[in-house]
Parts: structure tokens; C-alpha cells; sequence
């Protein structure tokens, strides 16, 4: 189970390419996109979360759906922006599971995965409070959970722990390391403290075409 990309080149507009040939496979595990800002790594997420369509190449997913189309974005990969995006008038739990009905799990599923998650992001005590009313990074802690609700395949994060200071940290590195499975996670950070949870660092700040 991998995730190809194959020369693909994409650019906004008439400019230069941000992404030019680039490859790369990506296995289950955890690789890290690390490099300046505007290198092209929030680019490359967005064109893996299917929310760009590359100009040149090919992209292969693990189940065999183009990367555009409704059913790999609503199954088969998550994506946490690197902004919050929370729903802010309702519940951390109601943010969860309005996840869950759009990704169309059965109700079954629902409540275990979200007690998991609350539980081992530290939010179990914060269900009922409303998105608007959490700390910074609960905020970031909720989004996550949020992201990993419908547990698919393929999990993208831009700058998760952006801002964030070392215990929530630590919570989310715990989280990403013990919820690993057999996911392909591919993470958009500066942040050094989780270079130590990378199977594999793709630099963007190197010198070639990507």
C-alpha cells in the first residue's frame, strides 16, 4: 500500500511551477516535508488531499481512486489545514462526529473512535465544551482528532504543532506514534521536535526540481 506521485508538476496560473517532476513514493510510516515557507509543501498536501489538480504526471493511491475524485476525499485521506477550522458553536464531540456522517462510517464505529481519540488527545473532559471556549492548543489537539475521526489510509498535516508548546507536543507525537497502524502519514512541518518521529524527511529546501 503506497501512494505514488509520478513527474508531476503543478503551478498556479501562468507561474512557475511550485511542484516541477516531481517522485516520490510514500510508504505507510511517517514522512516529513520539511523546508522554507513557499517551498511547495502545503502545496504538494493540498495536491494529495485531491483540493489541486496537477498540470503533468500521475498521482497512484492505495485504492486506486484519483486523488480528485468525492470518494478518496470523503474516505480514503485526511487533511488538517493548517489552520484550525473548527465548527466554533458546536461541541468538540459534535465536531468529530459531524466528520464521521460526512466520511459515511456507520454510527457502529462512531463513538469508539471518538472516545479513543479524546481520550488519548487529553480532551475527554472537554466533549461538551464548545469549539470557540478551547485554548489555543486544545484547539490544535481537537482539529487533529477531528482529522483522524474517519481513520483513513492516508493522513496529511500542514504545521501541526505550530505554536504549540512542549506537553502538547508530546501529546500529539504520542498520538501520531501509537495510532500509526498501517497509515501513510505525510507531515508539512518547521517543527524539529517531531523530525524524531519520521521514518523519512523529504527537504524542500534542496536544490532540485520537486
Amino acid at each position: 500500500m503506497n501512494l505514488v506521485c509520478d513527474h508531476i508538476t503543478f503551478g498556479y496560473s501562468r507561474k512557475a511551477p511550485v511542484i516541477k517532476d516531481f517522485s516520490f513514493t510514500f510508504p505507510p510510516g511517517i514522512t516529513i516535508l520539511k523546508g522554507y515557507s513557499g517551498s511547495g509543501k502545503t502545496t504538494l498536501l493540498k495536491i494529495l488531499a485531491g483540493y489541486l489538480k496537477i498540470n503533468k504526471g500521475n498521482i497512484i493511491t492505495p485504492s486506486g481512486d484519483k486523488v480528485t475524485s468525492r470518494a478518496y476525499r470523503r474516505k480514503h485521506a485526511s487533511y488538517m489545514f493548517q489552520g484550525i477550522n473548527l465548527l466554533p458553536l458546536v461541541s468538540v464531540e459534535r465536531n468529530l462526529r459531524l466528520c464521521a456522517e460526512m466520511a459515511m462510517l456507520p454510527r457502529k464505529d462512531w463513538q469508539p473512535r471518538c472516545n479513543h481519540l479524546l481520550e488519548a488527545l487529553g480532551l475527554a473532559d472537554l466533549r461538551k465544551r464548545r469549539a470557540d471556549k478551547l485554548s489555543g492548543g486544545q484547539s490544535q489537539r481537537a482539529a487533529l482528532a477531528r482529522t483522524l475521526m474517519k481513520n483513513s489510509e492516508i493522513v496529511l498535516l500542514d504545521e501541526p504543532t505550530s505554536g504549540l508548546d512542549d506537553g502538547n507536543t508530546d501529546i500529539i507525537k504520542n498520538l501520531i506514534r501509537n495510532d500509526m497502524a498501517d497509515k501513510i502519514w505525510i507531515i508539512s512541518t518547521h517543527d524539529v521536535r517531531l523530525f524524531d518521529t519520521a521514518d523519512e524527511i523529504i527537504d524542500f529546501d534542496m536544490p532540485v526540481s520537486r
